[in-house]
């Protein structure tokens, strides 16, 4: 596998950075941003985010080196590339589903609510026995104000639109800066699959970033740490 001939899509919870138990405390420190800078040059600017953060997060968990991705964010909802920036109303229903959300962890310990721009998510990483009653939630408030549910690791999330990372995906290799080259894709979660999915569909490679299990990827890595090092060997 050629970096420099490729476009480079990463995954950031889970597989660029370690996942933690609270969403807000993650941020790239110097050597992770030194890492994207260097994959930036040996790739002539072919590097992209694709997360279900939303973009204002994304700015925040990478400081300066955001404003110089390719960036699709709130699962392919949200664009960022050239100073061009794509990103829809949020609707008004997710505001009651806030306040839903917000009333559940309170009587739920070890249960965090995230909101973004374009969706709201309740985390119980640290409280695996609320999982049941947030997905039974999660349904409720789907099918009342006709949100999309999002499932990932130890989270569910109701988001506006019905895009994913692979729709995300094939939007930005269709631009002519990124057109005829071959995507290659990192991630962890069952949001990533419809990633993988693009990519192997394009002729590129997908990889899986963690515990094996059933994915379309055909490369895997053990841990964030190890994609690093793989990242930054691809780059000498």
């Amino acid at each position: 596998m050629v970096l420099h001939e490729a476009t480079l899509f990463l995954d950031l919870d889970g597989t660029l950075f370690e996942l933690v138990d609270n969403p807000e405390d993650v941020r790239a420190d110097h050597r992770t941003q030194a890492l994207i800078g260097q994959l930036l040059q040996h790739m002539d600017g072919r590097v992209a985010v694709v997360s279900g953060r939303s973009l204002a997060q994304i700015d925040d968990m990478l400081g300066d080196a955001a404003g110089t991705l390719w960036i699709s964010g709130s699962h392919g909802c949200e664009y960022r590339w050239d100073g061009v920036i794509q990103s829809p109303s949020r609707p008004a229903a997710l505001d009651d589903v806030a306040a839903s959300f917000r009333n559940f962890a309170q009587n739920q310990p070890g249960v965090l609510v995230e909101e973004k721009s374009l969706g709201v998510a309740l985390h119980y990483r640290t409280a695996p026995e609320a999982g049941a009653s947030a997905l039974a939630l999660a349904q409720e408030m789907a099918g009342l104000h006709d949100l999309y549910l999002q499932h990932g690791k130890s989270m569910v999330e109701l988001r506006a639109g019905s895009e994913n990372k692979g729709s995300a995906i094939l939007t930005m290799m269709a631009h002519p800066g990124l057109a005829g080259t071959t995507p290659v894709f990192a991630g962890d979660d069952v949001t990533d699959e419809p990633g993988f999915e693009a990519v192997l569909e394009l002729g590129g490679h997908a990889i899986l970033v963690g515990e094996p299990r059933p994915t379309l990827a055909t490369f895997r890595l053990r841990s964030p740490e190890e994609l690093r090092e793989w990242l930054w060997r691809a780059t000498v």
